[in-house]
């Protein structure tokens, strides 16, 4: 019998001000442009989780607000469900998992990020959550 293929469960968030500018890192293991977050460990609840990845990672505390989607790289296997956050206390800063810290416009979001990352912070202003898969760039097609 094959083994089971396993999947990782990651969580992100995507950080709002007042002026609608989203808050993005640029990540010091690959230097990609992305919204902070990481691997949920396993005795943390989702929001748990991305309140301690936005911490680790920019200095910031925020308030999880609601889930906007869920991503899967289908080349990696893993699973990110991203949530809209609100900041509430700290100043951004560069960190070991940061090597910059910036506040991005949707423009500019779309003009720095991989088409699979950029997505997640668009669709963060949507209305519903939204499901998506690609290949850890670009979005997939849903057979």
């Amino acid at each position: 019998m094959a083994a089971t293929p396993k999947h990782s469960v990651s969580v992100a968030g995507i950080v709002v001000r007042d002026d609608g500018r989203v808050l993005v890192i640029k990540r010091d293991d690959n230097g990609h442009w992305e919204a902070p977050g990481g691997v949920l460990e396993l005795d943390e609840s989702f929001e748990a989780g991305v309140r301690r990845e936005v911490l680790e990672e920019t200095g910031l505390e925020v308030v999880v607000e609601r889930l906007t989607g869920v991503y899967k790289n289908m080349t990696h296997g893993i699973v990110a469900l991203v949530y809209r956050c609100s900041p509430t206390e700290g100043a951004p800063h560069a960190t070991d998992e940061a090597r910059e810290i910036r506040w991005m416009t949707a423009e500019e979001v779309q003009a720095a990020m991989a088409p699979a990352f950029a997505v997640r912070v668009l669709d963060a202003f949507e209305g519903t959550p939204q499901s998506r898969a690609h290949d850890g760039v670009n979005l997939v097609s849903r057979p």
